[in-house]
């Protein structure tokens, strides 16, 4: 590979993930960074997904998928010469992005669905917050991030119509009690949050009533110090996360080259203490699906 196509490569990769790599590989204890390269969707798949789910998918959305049919980045961070794997930032390729049905939970006669199990979400949100979405035909609700079971956060389409396309989507999290809590308006915000906190476990809960477990408290506190703050409204939050230049993530509709060889890594300096180097591993959308 040339120097002009490493270069394009490097300046691909520090706009997507807004040069969050970098960041992380300056880090004590990081290491195992990965990045799987994944192709362009393709028009008449994202097209295909909006005739099925009678839903138009938001402008930004729609531009990410365009550029990259879905994200996936994860980090590790090494304890006693063993990696750990830590940091998961992930966005459900358009084929995955499914539709979480109103269906039964088991295969036994008279199973309750998900509508009978769900939390109460009649009333208003708190803080003014949207009215929370149902798993019933009122809503229409897609996963963009399983979130290592611990939860899903989904696009979320409300006070839907029958027989009618759906157009004004939002950004919620539900936790695994069922319980709704709104995240942001946009696509983009979202994106934009998802890289503030590094995609550290359990990050989604910071803007729920239960809040971080202890040992996700630990790992913010190392890795997040200046921006965590379990006392910080949502308000403050994505006013933070606001400031970051999205534009030049996913501006534009033009598909981009895929890349297809590895990307050169840069160790970053010395560390004191068992500081492993980090790389970034970049593989095609087809490699990734033989594995």
């Amino acid at each position: 590979m040339d120097e002009s196509a490493k270069t394009g490569i490097t300046s691909f990769l520090d706009n997507l993930t807004m040069g969050v790599i970098k960041m992380l590989e300056s880090r004590p204890g990081v290491t195992e960074l990965n990045f799987l390269e994944k192709q362009p969707a393709e028009r008449h798949k994202i097209i295909s997904w909006e005739q099925k789910n009678c839903c138009l998918l938001p402008e930004d959305l729609k531009n990410f998928y365009l550029m990259t049919d879905g994200f996936h980045l994860t980090w590790s961070v090494k304890l006693d010469d063993t990696a750990m794997p830590l940091g998961s930032m992930v966005i459900n390729s358009i084929s995955n992005l499914s539709h979480l049905k109103e269906s039964s939970l088991y295969t036994l006669p008279n199973a309750p669905t998900l509508a009978d199990l769900e939390a109460d979400t009649d009333e208003e949100g708190d803080d003014g917050q949207p009215r929370k979405p149902h798993f019933d035909s009122r809503s229409r609700i897609f996963e963009l991030d399983p979130c290592n079971g611990n939860g899903k956060v989904c696009l979320v389409y409300r006070n839907v119509k029958p027989d009618s396309a759906a157009q004004q989507a939002e950004i919620w999290f539900v936790d695994r009690a069922l319980y709704w809590y709104y995240l942001t308006d946009t696509f983009t915000a979202y994106y934009r949050l998802m890289i503030v906190h590094l995609g550290l476990p359990q990050w989604q809960y910071i803007f729920t009533k239960c809040g971080l477990s202890p040992q996700a408290k630990q790992w913010f506190n190392m890795y997040r110090p200046i921006t965590f703050n379990m006392n910080s409204s949502h308000e403050e939050a994505c006013n933070f996360m606001n400031k970051l230049d999205i534009n030049k993530a996913f501006k534009t509709k033009a598909k981009t080259p895929v890349i297809k060889k590895k990307i050169p890594t840069h160790p970053p300096a010395s560390q004191k203490g068992s500081v492993s180097s980090t790389s970034v591993r970049s593989s095609s959308q087809g490699n990734s699906a033989r594995k």
